[in-house]
């Protein structure tokens, strides 16, 4: 089922660069600070990250150029720690990149089809192919199904039931469009081309939250409060409840650590850096 977005509740698009104060003065939002944990090497072109069920994490390394169909790509196992469990937990894919797992199925968008590894072993568990994609990038659960953004074609994909349908799609609003993150009611959407963060409804509606952060990549849920988006240049940004948003961490050098798909789990933040094959991990304090 195609359906294209009904027209855009505009919420807000102001920008800050420092906690906002009400008449009073008192300050009315508190910026969250991001602490490095740790680095964990050992990968090529990292580009995804989601928890594992056992604490650790998966990583999926592209290996290679993000439309080459090369069969280098690969899923890693690391643990709470950053230490490599497993480099090959799951082989031969071409350039994975978001994952999401429903069940006992760890799910990886793989260019134009979604690949099926089973959670306990890594081995292949099927694959989808989903039609007219182009660039499949980020993914989520939401629900009892995944969605998987097609950054190629301003589309988003729902999995369900083994087979795949678009779900939403808009040239002019979804363009570029990555981050997806399921939150209960709504699906957190995250735009490259525009720099913007949506809050999607069951319906296909879109609000916007904030715009500006060009080349969005991942989303999370700040604890006490807003979100965090990564711009895979070397940004990550916060932005509140109000729609302000505020630079966490920028680097500009050539060769400074990009900031791919940024995932928040409870306090931690675990970013891929795919330029330097790193992945940095993060903790997530007001």
């Amino acid at each position: 089922m195609l359906r294209t977005s009904i027209p855009v509740l505009l919420t807000i698009l102001a920008a800050g660069c420092a906690a906002q104060t009400n008449d009073e003065g008192a300050a009315d939002t508190v910026l969250p600070v991001i602490d490095e944990v740790y680095i964990s090497q050992g990968f090529e072109n990292p580009e995804g990250a989601t928890l594992a069920p056992d604490g650790g994490y998966f990583i999926s390394s592209v290996n290679g150029p993000g439309n080459q169909k090369d069969g280098n790509g690969y899923v890693s196992l690391i643990s709470p720690d950053g230490e490599m469990v497993k480099r090959y937990w799951g082989a031969k894919l071409d350039a994975p990149k978001g994952m999401a797992i429903l069940n006992d199925t760890l799910y990886v968008a793989d260019i134009d089809k979604i690949a099926m590894l089973d959670l306990e072993t890594g081995n292949p568990a099927g694959s989808i192919r989903v039609e007219g994609a182009a660039f499949l990038n980020d993914m989520t659960t939401w629900g009892d199904a995944v969605y998987v953004s097609d950054s190629g074609t301003a589309t988003i994909h729902k999995i369900s039931d083994g087979t795949s349908e678009v779900w939403l799609q808009d040239e002019a609003l979804l363009g570029g469009v990555n981050g997806l993150l399921g939150d209960g009611e709504r699906l957190l959407v995250a735009t490259m081309k525009t720099g913007t963060l949506f809050s999607a409804a069951l319906d296909g509606t879109l609000t916007e939250i904030a715009t500006g952060m060009e080349n969005a990549d991942g989303i999370g849920l700040v604890p006490g409060g807003g979100y965090l988006v990564s711009s895979w240049p070397g940004q990550i940004h916060y932005v509140a409840e109000n729609g302000a948003v505020t630079t966490l961490y920028d680097v500009e050098a050539e060769e400074g650590p990009t900031q791919n798909d940024l995932t928040v789990i409870g306090d931690t933040v675990i970013v891929p850096n795919m330029r330097q094959n790193t992945v940095t991990l993060w903790k997530v304090s007001r």
